[in-house]
């Protein structure tokens, strides 16, 4: 893949997507709405994947996100005051068939950063101001609610913290020893502020 500027030295910029209702029809074919096709992506709140977003989305209204990050970031979350934050996720269940609990880890602390101008670092590094790491502590089918915000806990640690111990990934216990008690959803944006450097983002707010 070739990074760089077009060859007339202007970049190919998209427009910010303007939010969807969920009942746009798509055109062209009856081939429903919005809505239908996130009924289809999304269908199951338990899921690996959407789970770990239904976390990132709990952290953004935390703290008053006005916008989803893009894929290629860096981190989840964009505080209005430039703080990054990085949520990480994990779960005693999954939506398939277990023989025990799953042990509960948190990976992918440390990432490369990508950007249009210069394609992957070379070097992995540590790109958020504040790791959240969201665990879904149901233990039993019959009783998970995906919609209960109750069934979260958030552990919460500085970059600081984080980059100290110089592990890409870490066990629950790790967790517990870096962060202390967790906190509920209620508690969480206090948080956040409290692990928060002084001038977040490295003092580029926004970037």
């Amino acid at each position: 893949m070739t990074f760089g500027p077009a060859s007339d030295d202007t970049w190919l910029t998209p427009a910010e997507p303007a939010p969807f209702r969920g009942d746009e029809p798509f055109r062209g074919a009856d081939a429903g709405t919005v809505l239908d096709f996130w009924r289809y992506a999304l269908p199951d709140l338990r899921s690996n994947t959407t789970r770990g977003l239904l976390a990132e989305f709990l952290v953004h209204r935390a703290v008053g996100a006005v916008r989803r990050n893009t894929e290629w970031e860096s981190f989840d979350v964009l505080a209005p005051d430039g703080l990054r934050i990085e949520v990480k996720t994990s779960a005693y269940l999954q939506a398939w068939r277990q023989a025990r609990l799953s042990d509960i880890r948190f990976s992918r602390l440390r990432g490369r950063v990508w950007t249009p101008e210069g394609g992957s670092a070379a070097e992995q590094s540590y790109n958020a101001d504040v790791y959240v790491f969201a665990l879904h502590i149901a233990r039993d089918h019959s009783a998970y609610d995906p919609l209960d915000i109750g069934q979260w806990h958030f552990h919460v640690a500085s970059r600081a913290a984080v980059e100290a111990t110089g592990q890409a990934g870490m066990g629950l216990a790790s967790v517990r020893r870096l962060c202390g008690e967790p906190t509920d959803y209620a508690g969480l944006a206090d948080r956040i502020a409290a692990c928060a450097p002084a001038a977040p983002g490295g003092g580029a707010a926004g970037v």
